[in-house]
């Protein structure tokens, strides 16, 4: 324990960092001082100012094509080598599903009320065209790596900065170190997920040095070696499975809980509409911050912009890469406009905050206990153990899917810097063996490592500065991808048979 806190006392001082480039220029009151505008981030407003510039620039690209992406969705892969288009769907959602579903969106009607929601929903019909965009681009700038296709950002960052190695390999770093630094977090996710299991099936309350703790850690890191050393398919195998098991189950359990309040939905619409632009006083009463947090929360869930998912596009096999952009910007509208309305849906219609025994400004700082408490009230008594159950597993489950994907997406990216079997599984072994047990470790001490923590969000946003800009410099190349679809293949589809395109082709265009 001296030697985990040892660790967090190094990384003290990334904390005021971190929340200086966060908040940046946030930070200075000329600029904070401004109505609306001031409320947000440079990193927010280049998400959003993206995702809107993508929009309107490709004619509402995301509404247009979004049945076409569901057909493509049931398309079988016909190529021996990558994935299927289902296959990358699920990898990609194994990521933006995770524990900020329920985590993210609790904390964002917390902060900023019921209004939020509604701002989540709007940032996330943007974040559908830039999620199309650094899709297609991933599947424009793929190689080929055996059976396998490889790519993502790291890729098509060298490619448009002048097929740099060093810009290559330097954001492929930068990747890894964001994905390294956030796998411990979701180990601790999925303690407190698996703890509460083991509590409902046995009715104890386990401490953490108790043997069901070290069963639970010894699990994760077996669990997750197994898997990850078999490679990109056994992950997706296994992704293949968790992803539409978990969701649909925690659906199932949403929609009953909806029913058997009916009389609550008038109030969702009602506190969310009017919450937009006009929020209670006890959450801040500033449509600012409604908006802030519903933008920021809802980005930072679907991952849209961010360029954290974009392995997985570029690792199916498609026939136009167009294919993929369809596809996962199908996967923004599924992990925003499904799951996380879920959860909003269940915190605004049980409105803890209005139940008199509750102490909602203790409560409010515990997410996940705050979601809990919801559940209690949206349940029937007989059921609440059961509910409670269930959604504690999905959400341990969405934890476990996000750490394998991410191992994944490591590996790729490690492909940029070096493609040799010692190097990629040297990867492997820093990630599910360095990085996962430190993460178990520090839930076995009792140790919080908060300082620790604060690399993911460094990390987090160093991403957001570093693909934006690509986005920006290769948004033409997925421009004329769309045009060209729309003009030889949009009507006729079955016209596509083994169409690839190449980096060489698209810059001679």
């Amino acid at each position: 324990m001296t030697y985990l806190s040892r660790v967090n006392d190094v990384f003290s001082f990334l904390t005021p960092v971190t929340d200086f480039i966060w908040e940046f220029p946030r930070n200075f009151s000329f600029y904070n001082g401004i109505p609306i505008l001031g409320n947000f981030s440079l990193a927010i407003l280049m998400l959003i100012g993206c995702g809107m510039y993508f929009t309107f620039k490709l004619k509402f690209v995301q509404i247009r094509y979004f049945k076409r992406g569901i057909k493509i969705l049931k398309s079988k892969n016909s190529s021996k080598v990558g994935i299927s288009p289902m296959a990358s769907f699920l990898l990609s959602s194994a990521t933006r599903i995770g524990p900020g579903n329920i985590m993210g969106v609790t904390g964002a009607v917390l902060a900023g009320g019921p209004g939020a929601l509604f701002w989540m929903w709007v940032s996330a019909a943007f974040g559908m065209a830039t999620c199309f965009v650094e899709a297609t681009l991933s599947q424009i700038f793929k190689e080929k790596n055996g059976e396998d296709y490889v790519g993502g950002i790291a890729y098509y960052g060298r490619k448009l900065l002048n097929n740099s190695k060093k810009a290559g390999c330097g954001i492929a770093v930068s990747y890894i170190l964001y994905a390294l630094f956030t796998l411990p977090s979701q180990v601790f996710h999925m303690f407190t997920a698996f703890g509460s299991v083991a509590s409902q099936i046995t009715g104890k309350v386990y401490a953490r040095t108790d043997s069901v703790y070290i069963v639970i850690g010894i699990s994760i890191i077996l669990f997750t070696t197994v898997i990850i050393f078999g490679g990109i398919k056994r992950v997706t195998a296994v992704t293949d499975l968790i992803v539409p098991v978990m969701a649909v189950t925690y659906f199932l359990i949403a929609l009953f809980l909806i029913v058997i309040n009916l009389d609550k939905v008038p109030y969702f619409f009602v506190s969310v509409i009017s919450g937009a632009f006009s929020p209670d006083a006890l959450f801040g009463g500033s449509i600012g911050i409604a908006l802030q947090q519903g933008i920021k929360r809802g980005l930072m869930s679907n991952e849209a912009g961010q360029g954290t998912v974009t392995m997985a596009a570029a690792a199916a096999s498609a026939k136009h890469p167009v294919e993929q952009g369809f596809i996962q910007s199908f996967g923004v509208f599924i992990d925003t406009f499904v799951i996380c309305t879920i959860s909003g849906f269940l915190v605004i219609i049980a409105s803890a905050w209005n139940v008199e025994s509750i102490d909602f400004v203790t409560l409010k700082v515990d997410k996940l206990g705050y979601f809990i408490a919801s559940l209690k009230i949206l349940s029937p008594e007989v059921l609440e153990a059961p509910i409670q159950f269930l959604v504690s597993l999905c959400y341990g489950m969405f934890a476990f899917s996000t750490i394998l994907g991410m191992i994944a997406f490591i590996e790729v990216s490690a492909t940029e810097i070096s493609r040799k079997k010692l190097f990629l599984n040297s990867m492997k072994l820093v990630s599910s063996l360095v990085f996962i047990p430190f993460g178990v470790a520090a839930v076995w001490s009792g140790s919080g490592l908060d300082n620790l923590w604060v690399i993911s969000d460094l990390t987090n946003v160093m991403m957001v500065f570093i693909n934006i800009p690509l986005l920006l410099l290769g948004f033409n190349y997925a421009k004329k991808s769309l045009d060209e679809y729309i003009e030889n293949y949009s009507e006729n589809y079955s016209k596509i048979d083994d169409y690839e395109i190449e980096y060489e082709e698209v810059t001679e265009q």
